[in-house]
């Protein structure tokens, strides 16, 4: 049995309040219907929006990584950096292909660039035009299988591998010399993470 307690009457010397006008009654529950409105509809509402945000960016990702080929485009600052593959800025037909595991990280690049490009990039990667060995296909069949090189077309083809220390990238380097004004090059950058 719970004892209950006495009601404790209002003091004598504090006025009784009017009753409430049913206008403040009614601005006082708007106020406050507002106020919880935006204490949680707001926030909820934003959850929502980041929610549909990472969902689609998710999907953008996923699509992105499961491509079994080139990519159109150009590789990330920070893919060019790290697999230093630097590319002449007037480059076309730009595509790439990222692939890591726990022992080598590659990077696949083919672009077409002019006469200059051609020996603007491979000075920028370390070597020269004197390095290219005529009918030499450096890249492996492997690395072609990946992306679907077929290096078998109108040439002349001339290769070469440049080699650095770890933690370095190696670069086996294509180049198609058909058109020489207009070389296409074909890079396998790889890396010991």
């Amino acid at each position: 049995m719970t004892a209950s307690l006495p009601r404790q009457a209002s003091p004598p010397d504090e006025p009784q309040r009017p009753p409430e006008d049913p206008r403040h009654k009614f601005r006082r529950r708007a106020l406050t219907l507002l106020i919880i409105v935006l204490l949680i509809g707001v926030p909820a509402g934003y959850l929502v929006v980041s929610a549909n945000q990472s969902r689609n960016s998710g999907k953008q990702k996923e699509e992105k990584y499961s491509a079994t080929g080139l990519t159109a485009g150009w590789p990330s600052r920070v893919q060019r950096r790290l697999y230093q593959v630097r590319m002449p800025a007037d480059s076309t037909d730009v595509a790439y292909y990222e692939t890591n595991n726990w022992k080598t990280s590659r990077l696949y690049v083919q672009f077409g660039t002019t006469d200059a490009g051609l020996d603007w990039f491979l000075k920028t990667v370390g070597t020269s035009r004197n390095a290219l060995k005529k009918d030499d296909i450096t890249i492996s069949a492997r690395d072609q299988k990946v992306v679907g090189w077929e290096f078998t077309g109108v040439g002349p083809w001339s290769g070469l591998v440049h080699k650095q220390k770890d933690p370095a990238p190696t670069q086996d380097i294509v180049v198609n010399l058909s058109e020489p004004q207009h070389p296409m090059v074909y890079v396998v950058s790889r890396t010991i993470p």
